[in-house]
């Protein structure tokens, strides 16, 4: 979360929310945000009902819930998605840029008093 928190402007520039989802409780997750000063959403989702939706993976032998990394465009499509197979396989962040810079690429804003359209 450093390297998002590193990042975090980039991703405001890329009109990209970066929202972190983790299985601690609400006072948990508060105390984290805050002790390491973390400028994006945090979602506390102790039931796991959030990251099942995601299908992220549990691996006991590895202490836990592999970390996931979800894109969704604004019609809530999951445009990107990275499993990882360790604690420490998480994308770059100048990576997922990209795949952010494209997918705005994709986006095509008509005139006014139009809504936009997706170029799929």
């Amino acid at each position: 979360m450093a390297q998002l928190r590193q990042d975090y402007d980039h991703f405001v520039a890329l009109d990209t929310e970066v929202i972190v989802v983790g299985p601690e409780d609400r006072n948990s997750f508060a105390a984290y945000f805050k002790k390491h000063d973390l400028p994006f959403i945090g979602l506390p989702n102790p039931n796991h009902s959030v990251l099942r939706l995601f299908g992220q993976e549990v691996n006991l032998f590895k202490l836990g819930r592999m970390p996931a990394q979800v894109i969704v465009d604004r019609e809530g499509l999951a445009r990107f998605v990275h499993y990882g197979k360790a604690m420490s396989d998480i994308p770059d962040t100048q990576g997922l840029f990209a795949l952010l810079e494209g997918l705005n690429r994709e986006t095509l804003f008509l005139p006014s008093g139009t809504d936009e359209m997706d170029l799929r």
